[in-house]
C-alpha cells in the first residue's frame, strides 16, 4: 500500500452513484481493497438501489435515501458477521447500485418471416417489428441471475435476449389470438396485451418488468401484398361486365372523335355502334365465355345480319341493332348487309326482314 492510499483509506467513505449514460443497469463502486469503514456515508439517489454483497452473498440492499453505515442499518451484514457492542472495524464488501429507471425504445423484430395459418388465405408469412420499454423489479434477483459480479453492465449485455423472448413468444401470441391476417392492423392494442401477459413472466424470472409493448407493423411478403392490392381492386371495380361495357364506350368515343386514329369507331361509326359492340362486350364478360370472335347467340326469332360499313365488314347485329345504326346515321338504306341463306350481299332496304326500319324513317327536308 502507498502512502497516498494510506492515507485516503483513514477518511470516512462517501458512497454513491451519479450515471451519466443513460444505458447502465448495474454499476460496481470502486473502492481499494473492497473496504468500508463504518460510519461511512452512503447516497441512494431516487430511481436507484445499493446491494452490499459480503463474500459472493448478497447481504443488504439499501432504496432511495442517505445512510450512515452502521450495525443498526446494516441488519443481515451485522447478523452475519457477529458485530456485537458497536464494533466498528473496517469491513470487506462489494457495493452494487442498480438503477431503477425504464429503459425505453428497445427494439423488436422477426429476422425471417415467421409461417403462420390463416384461416381465410391458409399458410402464411408474416414480418412483424415494434419497440418495447422495461426496469429491473428485483435488483437481488436480477444480480444473481443476469449481471453476477460484472463491475458494469448495460442494456446491450441483456437486449439480445429481450428481443427473442418477444419475438419467440409475440409471434405464439399472435397465432393463438386466431386474428384474420386483414382485421391484425386494427388490433394491434389487443394483440400487444396479449404479447405482453405472455412475456412478462419470463421477464420477472429475470428480476425485471415488462412496462410497454408496442408493435408497430405486421406485413406479409411482397408478392402476398401485391395480390392483395389487385384483389382490392377488384372489390372497388365491382360488376366487371359493366365495367368492361363502360370502358369500351369510352373508348370508341374517343376514337370517334378523333377520326386520324385509326380503329373500327375511329372510321366513322359514333356512339351507336360504340353502345351496340359495348353491349355485346359486356354479355361476353357477364356470361364469362369468350368464344373467338363470335358473340352470343341471337334470341329466339331474331335474324343476325352483317353489314358493310365503310368497306369493311361488321356484325353480326340484330334487327334492333341495326336500326339503331341506322338512327345513329352509321348506315344507310343503300348499306349492303348481309345473313345466312341469302346468296350475295344486298342493299339494306332490299331485305324484307330490315324494310320496316326505313318505312318508319322520315323522308328527306325539302330542299336538303
Amino acid at each position: 500500500m502507498g502512502l497516498f492510499d494510506k492515507i485516503r483509506n483513514e477518511f470516512v467513505d462517501i458512497i454513491e452513484w451519479v450515471d451519466t449514460t443513460g444505458d447502465t443497469i448495474v454499476w460496481k463502486f470502486p473502492r481499494y481493497h473492497d473496504e468500508i469503514k463504518m460510519n461511512s456515508q452512503l447516497t441512494v439517489r431516487e430511481s436507484q438501489w445499493a446491494i452490499f454483497m459480503n463474500e459472493g452473498s448478497i447481504t443488504d440492499v439499501f432504496s432511495p435515501g442517505m445512510y450512515t453505515l452502521t450495525t443498526q442499518n446494516m441488519p443481515i451484514m451485522t447478523t452475519l458477521r457477529g458485530w456485537k457492542y458497536g464494533f466498528n472495524s473496517p469491513f470487506k464488501a462489494d457495493v452494487f447500485f442498480v438503477s431503477q429507471r425504464q429503459f425505453v425504445n428497445q427494439k423488436w423484430g422477426t429476422r425471417n418471416p415467421i409461417m403462420l395459418r390463416d384461416a381465410e388465405f391458409g399458410p402464411i408469412r408474416l414480418r412483424a417489428f415494434g419497440s418495447f420499454a422495461f426496469r429491473v423489479k428485483d435488483p437481488a434477483v436480477f444480480l444473481k441471475e443476469v449481471a453476477a459480479t460484472n463491475p458494469e453492465f448495460s442494456v446491450e449485455g441483456i437486449n439480445e435476449q429481450l428481443r427473442n423472448l418477444a419475438v419467440s413468444r409475440g409471434m405464439d401470441a399472435i397465432a393463438e389470438a386466431k386474428i384474420p391476417v386483414l382485421d391484425l392492423a386494427a388490433n394491434y392494442d389487443e394483440v400487444s396485451a396479449r404479447i405482453t401477459d405472455k412475456i412478462r413472466p419470463e421477464f420477472t424470472e429475470l428480476g425485471l418488468e415488462l412496462t410497454k409493448f408496442l408493435i408497430e407493423n405486421i406485413s406479409l411478403p411482397p408478392e402476398v401484398e401485391a395480390a392483395l392490392d389487385k384483389r382490392s381492386s377488384m372489390g372497388i371495380v365491382g360488376n366487371l361486365g359493366a365495367y368492361a361495357q363502360y370502358q369500351a364506350a369510352n373508348a370508341m368515343e374517343q376514337a370517334a372523335a378523333n377520326p386520324g386514329g385509326g380503329g373500327l369507331a375511329g372510321a366513322g361509326i359514333g356512339a351507336g355502334l360504340g353502345m351496340a359492340v359495348g353491349g355485346q362486350m359486356g354479355n361476353v364478360f357477364a356470361n364469362n365465355t369468350v368464344q373467338g370472335n363470335d358473340g352470343p347467340p341471337p334470341l329466339p326469332g331474331a335474324t343476325p345480319f352483317y353489314a358493310a360499313i365503310d368497306g369493311k365488314q361488321a356484325g353480326p347485329y340484330t334487327p334492333d341493332q341495326l336500326s339503331q345504326l341506322v338512327a345513329a346515321g352509321t348506315i344507310n338504306a343503300q348499306s349492303q348487309v348481309w345473313k345466312k341463306g341469302m346468296a350475295g350481299w344486298a342493299a339494306a332496304n332490299t331485305v324484307p326482314e330490315l324494310a320496316s326500319i326505313f318505312s318508319n324513317m322520315p323522308p328527306p327536308l325539302p330542299n336538303a
